[in-house]
């Protein structure tokens, strides 16, 4: 059998890959502390979990239209009302089997075949592999500390060429947990609209953003680019990694297609998650989320005051998400070499920066600290032990 081209020159998510290979030494009998995957360990609200055993005991749950239950695009419009002040009509709503099928769906939309579109390194690896599977000519971005390892507006214009069709956002982002500054991000938006390219931004974890200076939520990019294409899911804020449910918002003129699309690539988002999601805009749905954002927030301050006791240094502080980007460099041992060791003598899954980019990618790692405060702690202790191993040991 031929494997296509495509499928032989993608390379795999590395978060999963040592997901499985904590998988196998649990198998063997031992406790892994799993610090490699963006899982709230929360689950989804609970009465989000009464809504899917209210839905399963329907006697049908028929195909939803491509693009959502009209009641629950109803109801994200109005999150962003309520959450971030912006008017938006349910029309620009795709409910999406995930973030990734929002994802799918705006690059099949966006993106032809040699279209130049600029990405950030480090970013989320999916999204530049849905970009490269339709053709497009990714520009990896190198960010550093400066710049909270984001994408700013003099990178954008000392990298962008007449080949340049879009660039793709996550603020905040995975694997490091920064934002854009909303000014920037605007900034950004305003120079791509002069030239003509598209914007993506991920949201995903928009509403895990620590609050401005000023006490106001972090902006959604729509209060200052309605144009934007915009990613977001119910995995992270709303604890619902396994239901499989995102969204995207898109101008008016790109609903049409995102509905052909979404009608030929897999019908619709799953019926039951989507009934359930309703009950994720009731307030003791968001004062729950809203009690877990605040709990998250403290865990990874558990996480940064455990880092610095080991002496791994985390260059720029999260603003956002659940994510810390540790430097190993200190360490002597690059990140793939730290992240198998710490996993085969310690017993702790992290994420090598392999998995996010090319420039750098080898000093860093990333730890999710969206595991229990138990499970945390016990890993920054065991982390701790391995650290001081590596001491003892001189130069690698």
């Amino acid at each position: 059998m031929q494997i296509s081209q495509r499928a032989q020159a993608i390379a795999p998510f590395l978060a999963m890959e040592f997901g499985k290979r904590a998988a196998e030494l649990e198998a063997a009998g031992h406790r892994v502390i799993r610090l490699n995957l963006g899982e709230p360990d929360f689950g989804a609200p609970p009465a989000v979990r009464a809504a899917l055993q209210k839905a399963a005991g329907e006697a049908a749950l028929p195909y939803t239209p491509a693009l959502g239950l009209p009641a629950l695009r109803e109801a994200i419009a109005g999150f962003y009302r309520q959450a971030h002040g912006v008017a938006l009509s349910p029309e620009r709503v795709v409910v999406t089997a995930g973030a990734s099928a929002a994802l799918l769906l705006v690059t099949a939309a966006l993106v032809d075949p040699g279209d130049e579109v600029l990405v950030g390194d480090p970013s989320y690896p999916c999204n530049r592999q849905f970009l490269s599977a339709f053709g497009a000519d990714v520009r990896l971005v190198p960010t550093d500390a400066s710049t909270r390892f984001q994408l700013d507006l003099a990178a954008v214009r000392r990298q962008a060429s007449a080949r340049t069709k879009g660039l793709m956002i996550a603020t905040p982002s995975n694997p490091t947990g920064t934002s854009v500054p909303p000014a920037e991000l605007a900034a950004i938006c305003d120079w791509a609209k002069v030239h003509g390219a598209w914007r993506i931004v991920d949201e995903i974890y928009l509403n895990l953003s620590d609050a401005q200076p000023d006490g106001s939520p972090m902006p959604t990019v729509l209060a200052a680019d309605p144009g934007a294409c915009v990613i977001n899911s119910f995995s992270k804020y709303f604890g619902m990694t396994g239901w499989r449910l995102g969204w995207a918002v898109v101008p008016e003129a790109l609903v049409p297609a995102m509905e052909r699309l979404a009608q030929n690539y897999y019908i619709c988002a799953p019926t039951p998650a989507q009934l359930a999601a309703l009950a994720c805009f009731t307030p003791d749905s968001i004062a729950v989320c809203e009690a877990r954002k605040q709990e998250f927030a403290e865990r990874r301050a558990l996480v940064l005051r455990g880092l610095q006791d080991i002496g791994l240094p985390v260059p720029v502080r999260p603003d956002g998400a659940f994510y810390v980007y540790i430097d190993v460099s200190g360490t002597g041992l690059d990140a793939m070499g730290f992240c198998e060791r710490a996993l085969q003598e310690a017993h702790v899954a992290l994420t090598p920066g392999n998995d996010f980019g090319v420039s750098e990618a080898g000093r860093f790692v990333r730890l999710s600290c969206a595991a229990s405060r138990e499970d945390l702690v016990e890993g920054l202790e065991r982390l701790g032990r391995f650290v001081r191993s590596l001491a003892c040991q001189g130069p690698v």
